[in-house]
């Protein structure tokens, strides 16, 4: 009995753990500021007068 006693707090234990959630909010202005300086990042290598290369259509053998 004592032994099934021990069980049945492990597992209500390991159930009762299992249910934390942790949630981690951003701040919206920190996140779209971070949007925006990769926007930039990625615009800025490629210049307004270059235009993308040309891609290869797919061969089939």
């Amino acid at each position: 009995m004592k032994i099934l006693s021990m069980v049945v707090a492990v597992l209500l234990a390991g159930s009762v753990s299992a249910c934390v959630t942790i949630n981690i909010y951003f701040p919206a202005a920190a996140a779209e500021k971070a949007a925006d300086k990769i926007i930039d990042e990625v615009w800025q290598l490629q210049k307004p007068g270059d235009a993308p290369a040309p891609t290869k259509p797919n061969e089939q053998k």
